[in-house]
């Protein structure tokens, strides 16, 4: 089986990468029967030559390669006919922006896994990059309650070198006494609680959180079952809330009266309550006066999520009155840090997780002939069709949604 760890060609750029050069050496070690090609590339966060050290043709001709491996969307033009891919392809929600995409992957009979559908049997992703988005996405929400009150000017993640290095900014800063709410319980969350967790914040119960005041920064974390509640009044359960949340609705208000700074950092399905809307922010009592929404679902759950922000210009006002976009750091505003590629900005770390997750999860089950029916069960497209797995999307490919 020859591989391809191929170029990212979308812009903005990308610097990610599946595999780092240490981490293909380890998978040749452990498969040996395998073969790795890299793509030559001008923006990887590890130059070709790192690659041709440990052992690695560097090459523009991938003809011979079987597997491509990436990281974003292929642009149509670039993909080649018959071979089998790994890559985010933003399908798989019938996003209208990459109709095109898969008609072209179908048409061109390309055998598409999206890193989003590697899951086990009980449908958990086993690979991405969630708990880096969660790392940047509270650290940038640090940098701008930093900016907006002038109590101390973070630099970009962009322009460190790694995560060691954003932890060591970090520890030059002394928080005001604040209450922070982090949504969520997987690995974006989790990125984030390890943020606050290293700035020493202490993390006290939703029963403290809702109920007491106090002379230090503080954090609570919650999931659906402490933001969301049966609207009969009834005790709900989070297994209840993901395979059928019509009859729940948002719990939420409680939290945002006590709040000064949210982190988003939860999973939102569809047909699930909001957590806020444009009327509760309204409310005289909301507090949130900054929101990092990791999550990003515009004009979604969160309510201030007007739009995405990007690494270049990461943070937007929302005035909960007007209900417009205002400067971020405006009176009366809701500070918003919504970037919805916060990864990039952490490209050598988040790579090097990525490629653990890979080499653990995906990269065995060529060679086990997939015994545990994990790439069975990631495959979108086979000989130019749909597999039955994704029928659903047919309607999107024809066009009729």
């Amino acid at each position: 089986m020859k591989f391809a760890l191929i170029k990212e060609r979308k812009n903005p750029p990308d610097r990610r990468v599946v595999f780092s050069p240490s981490k293909l050496k380890e998978a040749v070690d452990l498969f040996p029967e395998s073969s790795f090609t890299v793509e030559a590339s001008d923006i990887r966060v590890f130059p070709d030559e790192q690659y041709k050290n440990a052992g690695f043709e560097v090459t523009d001709d991938l003809s011979d390669c079987d597997v491509f491996i990436g990281v974003k969307e292929v642009p149509i033009a670039a993909l080649v006919p018959d071979k089998k891919y790994f890559f985010f392809s933003h399908t798989i929600k019938k996003q209208p922006y990459n109709r095109k995409l898969l008609r072209a992957i179908l048409d061109k009979h390309i055998e598409l896994y999206d890193h989003e559908t590697i899951v086990n049997e009980k449908g958990f992703r086993l690979i991405g990059f969630g708990r880096y988005a969660g790392l940047v996405g509270a650290y940038n929400g640090i940098r701008a309650l930093g900016l907006r009150d002038g109590l101390f000017n973070l630099p970009k993640v962009e322009t460190l070198a790694d995560l060691d290095a954003v932890k060591g900014e970090l520890d030059k800063i002394t928080l005001p006494n604040i209450k922070i709410l982090l949504s969520g319980t997987g690995k974006v969350a989790y990125g984030a609680k390890e943020i606050l967790d290293h700035l020493k914040i202490k993390e006290v119960s939703d029963a403290l959180y809702l109920t007491s005041q106090f002379t230090e920064p503080v954090y609570c974390m919650v999931d659906v079952m402490e933001y969301a509640k049966r609207k009969d009044g009834k005790v709900g359960s989070t297994e209840e809330f993901y395979r059928d949340p019509s009859g729940y609705e948002s719990n939420f208000m409680p939290y945002a009266k006590e709040t000064d700074f949210f982190i988003a950092g939860h999973f939102y399905g569809d047909g699930a309550p909001y957590l806020f809307t444009r009327e509760d922010a309204k409310h005289p009592d909301f507090r949130i006066r900054l929101v990092a929404d990791i999550s990003c679902d515009i004009d979604g759950p969160v309510a201030s999520t007007i739009r995405p922000s990007t690494i270049a210009n990461p943070f937007y006002g929302y005035d909960p009155i007007t209900e417009k976009e205002v400067p971020f750091d405006a009176e009366g505003a809701i500070t918003v840090m919504a970037v919805d590629n916060l990864p990039c900005e952490l490209p050598k770390d988040a790579s090097e997780g990525f490629g653990d997750m890979f080499l653990a999860h995906v990269l065995p089950t060529f060679f086990d002939d997939d015994k545990d029916g994990i790439l069975q069960r990631a495959k979108i497209t086979e000989n130019g069709k749909l597999t039955q797995r994704f029928a659903y999307l047919q309607d999107y490919v024809d066009g009729n949604e």
